[in-house]
């Protein structure tokens, strides 16, 4: 007997979507059946993704989105709405880092960092949670009453690092921001979670992978190996699902066990 999830009628609302994970997660929530909103800064590389999910006979929006900018965000919410329906799964997944140590942290690589990690992060669950938020208490239209907010923190989160100290503190920010929005919004069916991804390839950073310094922190590693965006599919179409009604809150590490 075989196990599926079916997400048909669904509206998924994904940040970041325009490469590695967040594009990951949007093609996989569209193969499970719902509709995806694109939203990021780079319209081309969303619209190509766009043709991407069509062609595989899914159905997706392209919407400009800028996290660090209140008024971008209501827009691009208000926009996604309007042309798709109401949200009922947001992937918060627009994240930005420097490298470098504490010592060398400029105001302007603090601002980066917290401005899209932290306050964007917050901003656009909020404009996503109000309106989920009044669908559950009636004044507002909507096929499904609930919601699904999937925040994606890091292990970084988790566990502190080297020369990406402000990085963590803005997904520990994340970690504890998921928390504080289940316990506020669980009792209206809207479940808040976290994933904490380790080190997964991408084509950001799967150059490094091949370099000297990448060899010897992939041997620091718990099974000396890096993880793909495909190795995220189930627990992300599980969150956003209505399978997952009884998890809320929850810190989820998918880092093949770094973090341990």
């Amino acid at each position: 007997m075989s196990y599926s999830i079916d997400l048909s009628g669904r509206v998924a609302f994904v940040t970041g979507a325009s490469s590695g994970l967040g594009a990951q997660f949007a093609r996989v929530l569209a193969r499970s059946g719902a509709a995806v909103v694109l939203a990021s800064r780079r319209i081309e590389k969303l619209k190509e993704l766009r043709a991407q999910i069509e062609g595989e006979g899914g159905d997706a929006h392209v919407v400009t989105l800028d996290v660090t900018d209140l008024a971008s965000i209501k827009a691009a919410v208000a926009h996604a709405e309007t042309e798709m329906g109401s949200i009922d799964i947001l992937v918060n997944n627009s994240g930005v880092s420097t490298t470098q140590r504490l010592q060398d942290v400029t105001e302007e690589d603090y601002d980066f960092i917290f401005d899209t990690n932290v306050k964007g992060a917050f901003f656009v669950a909020q404009e996503v949670g109000k309106r989920m938020l009044a669908r559950a208490k009636g004044a507002a239209p909507g096929t499904f009453t609930g919601g699904r907010i999937i925040n994606i923190a890091s292990m970084a989160g988790l566990k502190v690092l080297p020369q990406i100290g402000a990085y963590c503190m803005s997904k520990a920010a994340v970690v504890h921001m998921t928390r504080a929005m289940a316990l506020e919004w669980g009792r209206f069916e809207i479940n808040t979670n976290a994933v904490c991804p380790g080190y997964i390839d991408t084509e950001i950073n799967h150059h490094h992978w091949e370099t000297e310094q990448g060899q010897k922190l992939m041997q620091m590693l718990p099974r000396k190996r890096v993880g793909s965006p495909e190795d995220l599919d189930a627990l992300v179409v599980l969150l956003a699902s209505s399978q997952s009604h009884f998890i809320n809150g929850a810190v989820i590490a998918a880092d093949d066990g770094f973090a341990v």
